[in-house]
Parts: structure tokens; sequence; C-alpha cells
């Protein structure tokens, strides 16, 4: 399908704001009578807080008042940022709390000081006593799960969920009794950061009318309105949430951090503003992080290749609190089944845990960076061991066009995985580095690895998709484009300015978008999350203005005195069908529709999109490296992504988006992890020194290619492509350390500490 305006790499809407520093964020918009507040956090890692004495701080000249678990008005109140559920089975764990006496990690909320600046504020908090009771504390999911373990939430036996199913006409015992190889593998991935520029930072007053007012940081400004209705026991028509522009969430966002919070505290101060803006050590290890995961793989082998029988079992951290449950290693099971369907049958079990480590929720690309990374060197190692090219058996088992999920229902009406692999191939120049990096020695050494994915795009059918759009159209032809769908840096107004431009024939500098989100202004929208915006947003962008044009042709007939069905428009023109003829300017309509005297009706929509599909999206990346046996460190020579999400929306937008998620993917593979004290759980390196984030000086030159299928059920033809280039390198790297030499690295990151042990263990180098 032909395109106008899609797939253009247009100027994004926001650049000019942002290089020039226009731009308004949160703290940006502070009024000039803020108070500041700053979080007692706890010193021990699990316990229940047995007193507090807040004298001391309550003195200190600027302190108004401080805040403790016993003289707040919070209830319980879920932090995932899902839509609303309607089936009490299927909400959101509600266990959290503005303020806790009991202590779930270390750093967890006990008090707050709201003070008259931010430095009198930080200093009370030192003067606050608390005596705790101390508990066994649990780093590790599987510890506890121990009999005996003492459970973190009461109730929980530290599970937040379990879930299992087995898929396909043959019992899983026959199934493996049937093949003529079975590999096992226990792979593990680490908890990571986000790290986003911005910080979370929200604070919140109340209206004159009585309203209460957020103003946050967030990716879901409606679910964090609902939020705090629940936290407050407060109606949701007295909530108001407004997002200004944001500097990065990556999912972090995705949950209700700290909007609840400032609510209790401005309701505390009689309606006074109060913000709450988060230090980068709070940030690291006091918000969320991606959920690290252990498993165990199994995979039954026929001796040509094809695998016939799958079973794993998942043992996800989820951390202190619940926040988003157990979907995320749900996701993780649902993508081991698709990506290689076994030829008989797939077995999952996979294990959501309460521990005592900060909180794990959505970071982008929800759980399949991990299961990603497990399959995938699971398949190089079953290829080593069968000495059958990585290539060649992902091929031959690889899910194919036309596959329907027995899971979700969704058919595979695209898959681009062939020509995808085809692209690393000829990019690797695979078949001849293959044998040029056979049976390598000495302290230098070269491999070539890929990896592939796939992914959904948006939650149907596991949870509601709607998404509400607004056109108005000016008097000069131009139109007003109002979206629930939240801008987050990602470049959503852009292309859905596009979007808007396409379907309503007009240039796209006439579309204006506002990026600031106001729940009293904008249409209902769950948020950004699940790489749904262009395909949810842009269903409904795309239907209302195919309204207004329908408005827009219908007027013109009218005026023109021709046939509506003859006429068209483009680039801000109404045309014939026929022959392409001028007939009439799009502003002309327009002006006529504000002021005709007898027949004056502004033209504009206002919808909602309700989805109930879903395209699989799907990538690979592939990775030629050189590495030095004595250090551990890893060069880069080649590195590439290659994603088919159908239609590229934007192509300067979209390797942008694949840029980052590749940067984000080498600091997962190589150095970035949560790290804990063991004896007492306190995190060691929450801090921009002790986290290793990749640079500049780390990150190789990126390569980007894309195929490009048209998806059907798409607005535009277009698939996910927000999350899923962070999805594949790591483990593109991982099998290119494998062809290297020879070793079997199972374990993120692989740091030049873990590749050392692993070369030593494997007398590939001598100790010292």
């Amino acid at each position: 399908m032909e395109f106008t305006t899609i797939g253009k790499s247009v100027v994004r809407k926001d650049a000019a704001a942002k290089v020039t520093g226009k731009a308004k964020y949160t703290r940006d918009m502070e009024p000039k009578n803020m108070l500041h507040a700053k979080v007692l956090r706890s010193t021990i890692t699990h316990g229940i807080v047995k007193h507090i004495d807040t004298s001391k701080a309550e003195a200190m000249e600027g302190v108004l008042k401080v805040l403790t678990p016993f003289n707040i008005p919070s209830g319980n109140f879920p932090t995932a940022g899902h839509p609303f559920s309607l089936d009490p089975a299927h909400q959101d764990i509600a266990d959290r709390k503005a303020l806790t006496d009991r202590v779930r990690f270390y750093g967890d909320e006990v008090a707050a000081v709201i003070a008259v600046d931010e430095l009198t504020a930080r200093k009370a908090l030192k003067l606050i006593d608390v005596v705790y009771e101390e508990l066994p504390f649990y780093l590790d999911a599987e510890e506890a799960l121990k009999e005996g373990a003492v459970e973190i939430h009461e109730g929980s036996k530290n599970i937040t969920g379990h879930n299992t199913y087995t898929v396909g006409d043959v019992d899983i015992r026959d199934a493996f009794a049937q093949a003529d190889y079975i590999f096992e593998d226990v792979l593990e991935v680490q908890p990571v950061q986000h790290v986003q520029m911005e910080n979370h930072v929200a604070y919140a007053y109340i209206e004159g009318n009585g309203r209460l007012v957020i103003v946050s940081s967030t990716q879901i400004p409606h679910i964090a309105r609902r939020v705090v209705s629940q936290a407050l026991n407060m109606p949701i028509s007295n909530i108001r949430v407004i997002k200004p522009i944001i500097g990065g969430g990556f999912g972090n966002k995705q949950d209700v951090v700290v909007e609840p919070l400032v609510a209790v505290m401005t309701v505390m101060m009689n309606g006074q503003p109060v913000m709450y803006d988060m230090d980068r050590e709070e940030n690291i290890s006091c918000t969320r992080t991606r959920h690290g995961v252990r498993f165990y793989m199994k995979t039954g082998v026929r001796k040509d290749g094809r695998f016939l029988a799958k079973e794993l079992r998942a043992y996800g951290n989820g951390g202190a609190y619940a926040a988003h449950g157990h979907s995320i290693i749900g996701k993780i099971g649902g993508n081991f089944y698709r990506t290689y369907p076994a030829e008989l049958a797939t077995k999952y079990e996979g294990f959501t845990v309460y521990t005592n480590c900060s909180v794990a929720a959505a970071m982008r690309a929800y759980g399949i960076p991990q299961i990603a990374f497990a399959t995938e060197a699971h398949v190089d190692n079953i290829a080593k061991e069968m000495n059958i090219d990585p290539i060649k058996l992902r091929e031959m088992n690889m899910v194919k066009e036309g596959f329907k999920d027995k899971l979700s229902g969704v058919t595979i009406n695209t898959c681009g995985l062939p020509d995808i692999v085809k692209k690393a191939k000829e990019y690797l120049h695979w078949d001849e580095k293959i044998k040029e990096y056979a049976n390598q020695t000495g302290e230098i050494r070269r491999g070539v690895g890929m990896a592939i994915f796939s992914y959904p795009t948006a939650t149907w059918p596991v949870a509601l998709e709607i998404g509400g759009a607004r056109i108005v159209m000016n008097q000069d032809g131009g139109v007003q484009l109002q979206m629930g769908a939240t801008e987050i840096g990602q470049g959503a107004a852009t292309v859905f300015s596009q979007m808007a431009a396409e379907t309503i024939g007009i240039p796209y500098e006439k579309v204006n978008f506002e990026e600031f989100t106001d729940t009293d202004i904008a249409p209902f929208d769950t948020g950004a999350y699940a790489s749904r915006q262009s395909y949810v947003g842009g269903k409904a962008v795309k239907k209302a203005a195919l309204e207004v044009k329908d408005k827009l042709l219908t007027r013109a007939s009218v005026l023109l005195s021709l046939e509506k069905g003859d006429l068209d428009t483009q680039d801000g023109q109404i045309i014939r069908k026929d022959n392409g003829q001028q007939v009439a300017s799009v502003a002309d309509i327009a002006l006529d529709s504000y002021y005709n005297y007898h027949t004056a009706d502004t033209i504009a929509a206002d919808v909602t999109a309700t989805v109930e599909t879903n395209g699989i999206a799907f990538g690979g990346s592939a990775a030629e490296i050189e590495i030095d046996m004595r250090t551990g460190r890893i060069e880069f020579l080649k590195l590439i992504n290659i994603h088919d999400s159908g239609t590229i929306l934007n192509h300067m937008l979209a390797e942008g988006q694949v840029h980052g998620g590749m940067s984000m993917s080498l600091g997962y593979a190589l150095s970035e992890v949560m790290l804990y004290d063991q004896k007492t759980g306190k995190p060691l390196n929450n801090n921009l020194l002790d986290y290793k984030l990749p640079t500049l000086m780390d990150t190789p030159s990126l390569d980007v290619s894309f195929v490009e299928p048209y998806e059907p059920t798409g607005p535009y033809g277009n698939k996910a492509l927000g999350e899923p280039p962070t999805v594949p390198t790591a483990a593109a790297i991982r099998n290119a350390v494998l062809q290297a030499t020879g070793v079997k690295v199972n374990v993120l990151p692989m740091n030049p500490q873990t590749l050392f042990e692993h070369f030593l263990d494997a007398g590939l180098i001598e100790e010292a």
C-alpha cells in the first residue's frame, strides 16, 4: 500500500522545544508556593516498625509536618499500570500503602517530612528515630519458597502468582520419549534498572473547587488517577492527573510509584502544593527493576534437529511487592511456546515470587528479553552438541506465517523471520565466518552469533485494549489532535500526527498535537506500554480522521454541487478522483464550516477504538565479536538488529528506537546488575558510579535494518517496535562468545569477571 506521509522521516513535533530547552517537564511547572517532601527509608530489609519518634524532626525550623504509617489516610492499593478488570479474580494485587509499618525491602517507605524546601526536609529525616523488629529476609526466589520461609505478605506463601499449561496432542512424557536426544539447561538473567534520565517526580495540590490535582512524570495518567482514587478512597471524578513532557520511563513509570504519596501529602497540608522529587539513589533501588529470572529448560529433539517436546520451569524474582503481579512471568510462558512451537507438546510452569529485593515490574519488552536470552542460548547449546549450524536449526524450528497460537487464539498473519535470518547471514558472511572461526586457540578469538524473537503488539486478548482520539478542524484547515495515548519521548506525537495527516489528506505541518496529557481533557487511554501506542492509538486516530474526512467531503460536495463519492483530499486540497483536478482547498471548506450563516457546523470527531486483534512482531540480532581471553573484554566488529514491525511509520524515529534498544541490551548483556549485600540485603550499587551503564565510549557502531510485510490488523500495516529492539542483542552476543570460545555462558551479565571465571572453569586460561 502506498502512503504519502506514513513512512516518511518527518521532523519530530517536539524536536525544537527539547533542543532549545523550552520543553516543560514536571519540575519546570513548580508553583511559587511549593512545599517539598523527602521520604525516610528503612535501614533494614525485612521487619516490623515498632515505634517512630518524630518529635525532634517536628521541632526543626522549616518542618511543617512529619507523616508516618500511623497518621495518614491511605488504604491498600495496587500500583501496576494495567487496565482495571471488572472480574475481581483478575484485578491487580493491592498490597501497597503510601507509608508502611511492615518493611519488606531495604529502603521501604516508613515516614515522610514536608518542609519549606528540600534541604530542610532532608536534614529532618536524620532526626527521626525508628525502632524495628527484624525478620529473616530472602534475596533469591527459590529460597523464599522453601518450607519454613517467613511470609513477606501474610497468606501469600511468598507466591505472587503461579500458572502452568501444556499444549499439544501428545502427553509431554510420551513426547520426550519419542525424542532421540534430550537437552537440559539452567539459565539465569539478572535484575536491572531502567535508569531513565528523569527521576520519578510528582506534586499535588487541591484546587479551590476541592478537586485534587496531581502533576506527574507518568506513563499512565488515566490509570494513576484510578489508583489514587483507590488509595485515598476518593471519587475518581474528584481527581485530575496532568502529565507534562516526560524525561523517559521505559516501563518504570508504568507503575504508580509516587502519586498516592503526594496526594496524601497535600490532603494532610489542607491542599497546599507538595512536591516529591526522588534522588538518583532512591530511583535505582526504590522504584522498579526488571525481573531477574531463573529458567530450567528442557528440549527433546529428533536426530534431524526438529524440536519434538519442550518444557520450562521459571522462577521470577518479583521483589517486595506485587506491582505487575504475575503478568510478566505469564508473558514469558506464552513466548516460550510461540517462537519455537514444538511438534508434539510444550509444558510450562511459572512462579512469580515475593522476595526482599527491590520491586520488579515492567521494563522495556516486559519479560521477553529474559526468555529470549534463555531460549536463544539454549538453542545454540543444542546446535553445538548436535553439530548443527545454529541458523539451520532455527530455520527448521522457528514459527511460520499462518501459525495459530493455541494459548491466545492469535493467528500470525505476517512473519518476516525468513527474511530476517537471510539478512543476518548476509550481514555476517555467516558461512565463511563459521568456518574461519572454528577451533580457535590463542588469547584473542573471534566469533559470530545471532538470535531471533517474537513479540506481541499490545496486550489483547490478555487485557483490554482501548484508545481514544479527538480531532478538531481549525478555521484554516489545520487540525488539533488530542490523544489519551501518552508521549513519553518515543515519538508518539509525531507518528500520530503523520497518521492524521495521511488519512485526512492534509500536510503533516497542519496537525497540532498537545504533548501534555490532562485526564480532564484527553480522551481515555490506558497508557504508554506494551508497544501498543501506534497499533491501538493508531486505530483511534484513523477512525477519528476518517470521520473528519467524511464530514469535510460531505460539506464540500454540497458547496460545490458535486457527488461526494467523486471527491477526495490530497495535500490540503479537495480534488476530483477521476482526474486529480483541484476544486477547492480544505481551508475554504473549514472556514465555511465555522461561519456559514445557515449551515455552520464545525468539523470534529471524538472516538474510541476498542481493539480485539494482535499483530505479532519479529526480529533478530547478529553480532561479530573479538574477545580477549585474558581479560574477558569483548570488542564488537559488527552488530545489527533486524526488525519485522510491519510498515515502518517513520524511518528516522524507528532507527532511533532501535539504536536505543540495542544500547540498553548491551548493558543487559555485559555490565548491568542490581547487587545486594547478602548479609544485610542493602543495595550495593544504587548510584551512577557503581551501577555500570554503558557510556558512549562503550557503544559500538549500531546497524539497523527492517523487513516490512504489511500487517493487515494494524491501522497502517504496522506492528510493535517500541520495545522489541531491546530483546535479541544480548543473546546474539552470548552466542558469538560460544562460537568463539566453545564455552556456554548461561548467565547474565557477561562482564569480564563472569567470562574470566567461565574460561577458567573450562580450562582455557590458567589462574595466575
